[in-house]
């Protein structure tokens, strides 16, 4: 393998496990910090619903019931391509539980692309999906 692969690569599991840590947390424990995680005109699709724009992906993590999420499996692979030349950016995906208020702990799927900003590293799209067919948050 090339060398420069295999070093972004690895720079991409370090970065994503990282990354994936300060995310969850933010969301369990500090949601009105969220939309420092997001490019200005990042997107997020939760469960169907999508929200563009840092300030409008605050509010929607807002008005989200209070959760506890537990990570069971974390890929990743960094984005090698000739665009992506000036900015390292990754592509995450996470897989878990997630228990939100008192209901039962539900699985779900989220994938992240995230990309470096100076020495922070911001997500450009993100998509979440609970894996149940009772999903807890309808379609605004």
């Amino acid at each position: 393998m090339d060398p420069d692969v295999k070093s972004k690569i690895d720079q991409s599991y370090q970065t994503a496990d990282e990354f994936t840590k300060v995310y969850y947390d933010s969301v369990d424990k500090k949601r009105h910090q969220m939309s420092r995680l997001y490019l200005d005109n990042g997107l997020l699709v939760w469960n169907g619903n999508e929200s563009s724009g840092k300030e409008n992906i605050q509010k929607y993590f807002l008005d989200l019931p209070t959760s506890i999420h537990n990570v069971i499996t974390l890929d990743t692979q960094p984005i090698i391509d000739e665009s992506t030349t000036y900015a390292p950016t990754f592509i995450i995906q996470v897989s878990g539980s997630v228990k939100f208020q008192d209901n039962a702990p539900k699985p779900f799927q989220q994938s992240f692309m995230i990309t470096a900003q100076g020495d922070k590293w911001k997500i450009a799209t993100d998509c979440f999906r609970l894996q149940d067919a009772l999903n807890l948050v309808e379609k605004k």
